[in-house]
């Protein structure tokens, strides 16, 4: 697979091109974003408090880095969710930090939902938009329909030089049968 269409297939979004739909999908993918930089924030405000009271708690091994690392996803996916940039890579990290978090509250406060609510329905949404990406309103739509367009146009330019060539060589034959007669 070339490298453009990897990307295309990475950013095309997947969901239809409805403009009220889409415009309630940039919505949603605009508040899930901001909400969830408070969170990372909030983490790196007191990142030793964070590590303490839920990294150690789930035995996770070198809870600083771990508390670092579901800050940084949810202080830089976030951001990247709200633009619509990188959406689907940005959408799995902060799925995975959400079934990190829900894992936390079933072991410390078994399958009470008062507790497991806002992870899981994080968690069901980060998963949406790393399956269908951020619709047409984005930045990935953006940059897939630019590589489509320049794929479009090698090809394009491809098929231009093969009629060229063809036609070079037809005439060449049609020389060559000339001067047999």
């Amino acid at each position: 697979m070339a490298p453009s269409a990897f990307l295309t297939t990475l950013l095309k979004p997947t969901v239809t091109p409805n403009f009220w739909s889409q415009t309630v999908w940039a919505i949603l993918r605009t508040v899930l974003g901001i909400m969830m930089i408070h969170n990372g924030l909030d983490k790196f405000a007191d990142i030793e408090s964070f590590a303490h009271a839920y990294v150690e708690v789930i035995g996770l091994p070198f809870p600083i880095v771990f508390s670092y690392l579901a800050a940084l996803t949810e202080t830089i996916g976030a951001p990247l969710l709200v633009i619509g940039f990188l959406t689907r890579p940005a959408a799995l990290g902060l799925f995975g930090t959400m079934c990190v978090a829900m894992y936390h509250h079933i072991l410390v406060a078994g399958l009470n939902l008062t507790y497991l609510e806002l992870s899981a329905i994080y968690a069901a949404c980060f998963l949406v938009f790393a399956v269908n990406g951020a619709g047409l309103f984005s930045t990935d739509a953006l940059i897939a329909n630019w590589l489509d367009t320049n794929a479009l146009s090698a090809q394009a330019k491809q098929l231009m030089r093969l009629e060229q060539a063809y036609q070079a060589s037809s005439a060449e034959q049609k020389q060559t049968d000339v001067a047999k007669s």
